[in-house]
């Protein structure tokens, strides 16, 4: 890691101030003259809100990366063992498990993170300097300002440890000069961190405000202890589901402000989400501010998709992105891709828990279906592009393909595979290295807008925080004492906004597909299907129940490449990211990761 001077800092606030947008008040903030800072209270509140667009960014992108690709839900996908998509294997790596210290993406996420764990630390110490007399404040809302720091930085340092664990140094000073390690012992320095994480967020949550949704507030604070107890296992191993209990329980009983489960879920995801009950707290997105909306689809659309939605963005998709395959390849194969009589993983021999994530949805959810706007209720439905693709929502002209499968019409399967035969004769289970252009099912989960309704939807705020994440973080620690009965309902309180009336009658009592009971296999399936493609997959739910490593899904295990079977357990160093090699030579302090 490079030292970082506090002259870079200041610089740095500067350049990201005059890119960012995020709402302070849930009015907008930005472009602020360097000369002011520190004049009043708005040059405060300049400062404060020009940090949370380099936490942004860096989390929808590099964390979500290394979060989802590595996990069984959404994979990199290349075709013809990679003459298409390759890309230099930087994602293949991700999704196969085969990741070093030399990895770019483990490089740019470090670099990404610690430049907004660095901009935190030097604002705490500009904010803790001064007089709030001088500025016209009060003592408690320079105090406030303060705790909102000191959150977005236990939540910068949060995601980070996720990734690196007990690795990690504990820097939270304005100097010149970063640590090494917290410890030469890995699971001392876990320890470590864990330990300021509990008292940074305890010291700070009473001075936050609540109800805040573009800001760190209350409610955020105790998600991110949570987030911190329910994982308690893989970072000390100590079970604290009891106290993360307490804590999800107090969040919903609003003690830390007045939210509720949304009955619509689109409210989440939609434009105007930061009025949605669920949402707590939501990086505000605004296209020429602070533009990083176009991840949420473009890695899983076609270049032409424009057709589809009925509108031209600046954005070009890229086609690489899909989710992971619910059936093998069994059977003839069919002209436009994919093979006649297909085996679900979900089924024997295969009997997967984990992946096949289409299938895991019920037919009855309201969910699976293909998107499509309807430009009289300016309401959309369904977040999945599956089959024939026609331009107007499936209305018009077949849109064409590219790659191996140039000027064919567009016929998504839930398979991945080499249907054409190009390059390696087709296999019942091939890896993400051989799914033609049409393999996999494709996601719209935020929704995209046609031209006329006059909506961009990369101005749509990136949710980071949500009330369902707390009622699951409850469900699972219900589920974990023994109360499976308890875990059920919960979830199901979420779950129901998905049926009909006449359906749920049904679907309540049921496990869902893949799953025979309510146990913790179904509760991980549930943590799946509620936060698909959320940046959450491998941090939230795999490592805990360890299956990040041990688990089956897909190709591991049923596939090669280079001539060997892909092992259906991988290496437990896995388990966690290996500092990038490039830190460790600047930084002579930093203890690399077990195992690597």
């Amino acid at each position: 890691m490079k030292p970082i001077t506090y002259y870079w800092m200041s610089l740095a606030i500067i350049g990201v101030m005059m890119t960012s947008c995020f709402d302070l008040d849930e009015q907008v903030f930005d472009r602020v003259d360097a000369g002011i800072y520190y004049q009043d209270e708005s040059s405060v509140k300049s400062a404060v809100a020009s940090i949370y667009g380099t936490g942004a960014l860096s989390y929808i992108e590099y964390f979500w990366y290394l979060q989802e690709f590595s996990a069984d839900q959404v994979s990199w996908r290349t075709w013809n063992g990679g003459l298409w998509g390759w890309d230099e294997a930087e994602k293949f790596v991700l999704s196969s498990h085969t990741w070093t210290p030399e990895s770019k993406i483990i490089r740019q996420t470090w670099e990404t993170a610690w430049t907004t764990i660095g901009l935190c630390n030097t604002l705490i110490a500009d904010l803790e300097s001064l007089d709030p007399v001088s500025l016209n404040m009060s003592d408690e809302k320079l105090r406030t300002y303060i705790a909102e720091v000191r959150t977005l930085r236990a939540w910068a340092y949060y995601n980070i440890y996720e990734v690196w664990g007990g690795a990690l140094p504990l820097n939270i000073s304005a100097g010149s000069e970063i640590p090494g390690s917290a410890s030469t012992d890995f699971d001392e320095g876990s320890r470590i961190i864990f330990d300021f994480l509990v008292t940074e967020l305890d010291e700070s949550v009473g001075d936050l405000t609540k109800n805040s949704v573009n800001r760190m507030n209350q409610a955020v604070n105790r998600i991110i202890k949570a987030r911190l107890l329910l994982n308690a296992e893989v970072f000390i191993n100590e079970a604290r589901y009891d106290e993360c209990a307490v804590i999800s329980q107090e969040i919903l009983d609003n003690k830390y402000g007045d939210y509720a489960i949304a009955d619509d879920y689109r409210s989440i995801f939609s434009m105007g989400n930061v009025n949605s009950p669920e949402v707590i707290m939501a990086f505000a997105f605004e296209v020429g501010q602070l533009n990083g909306g176009w991840m949420r689809n473009m890695p899983f659309l076609p270049y032409n998709i424009w057709d589809y939605f009925g509108g031209t963005y600046n954005q070009s998709p890229w086609n690489c992105v899909i989710l992971t395959p619910s059936f093998d390849n069994s059977g003839s194969v069919l002209p436009n891709g994919g093979t006649s009589n297909p085996v679900s993983f979900l089924e024997a021999p295969y009997n997967d828990k984990l992946g096949a994530i289409y299938e895991r949805y019920d037919d009855r959810d309201i969910r699976k279906q293909n998107y499509k706007y309807d430009a009289v209720s300016g309401n959309y439905s369904g977040m999945f592009l599956k089959g024939e693709i026609k331009a107007n929502y499936g209305t018009g002209t077949a849109l064409k393909a590219d790659a191996d499968r140039d000027g064919q019409d567009i016929v998504y399967v839930d398979q991945v595979g080499t249907f054409l035969g190009k390059g390696r004769e087709l296999e019942t289970v091939m890896s993400p290295r051989w799914g033609e252009t049409t393999s996999g099912v494709r996601l719209v989960k935020y929704p995209i807008y046609p031209s006329s309704a006059g909506i961009d939807f990369q101005d749509i705020d990136e949710v980071e925080f949500r009330l369902a994440e707390v009622v699951f973080m409850l469900a699972e620690s219900k589920m974990r004492a023994g109360d499976a009965n308890g875990a059920k309902e919960l979830v199901n309180s979420v779950k129901r906004r998905y049926f009909s009336a006449a359906d749920w009658t049904v679907v309540k009592d049921e496990p869902g597909p893949g799953f025979d009971a309510f146990d913790l296999d179904w509760m991980l399936g549930q943590w799946g299907t509620e936060f698909l493609s959320e940046g959450r997959r491998r941090r939230t739910d795999l490592r805990r129940f360890d299956k990040f490593t041990q688990g089956q899904w897909w190709f591991f295990g049923r596939a090669t490449e280079d001539g060997s079977l892909l092992p259906a357990q991988r290496d437990r160093k896995y388990e966690w990211f290996p500092l990038p090699a490039s830190a460790l030579m600047v930084n002579p302090g930093l203890e690399q990761n077990p195992n690597y």
